[in-house]
């Protein structure tokens, strides 16, 4: 079941708004592509921290 408008896995629950929507939007592609949840739930919050930690200047600043 893929996620949208503040509909996402609860364990993304406690993570910052910009991380959680970037996860999201990763663990949509990966569900699509292999049909697994929980697969699309870990490779979507690891791909999102990863992508934050090359990419810093994306975040917002009153996330800093």
């Amino acid at each position: 079941m893929p996620w949208y408008n503040g509909d996402y896995p609860p364990s993304y629950k406690n993570q910052p708004k910009y991380l959680r929507d970037k996860a999201v939007e990763i663990a949509n592609e990966v569900l699509k592509s292999t049909g697994n949840e929980g697969e699309a739930i870990a490779t979507g919050i690891k791909h999102a921290r990863k992508h934050f930690e090359d990419h810093p200047d994306e975040i917002p600043e009153n996330e800093k």
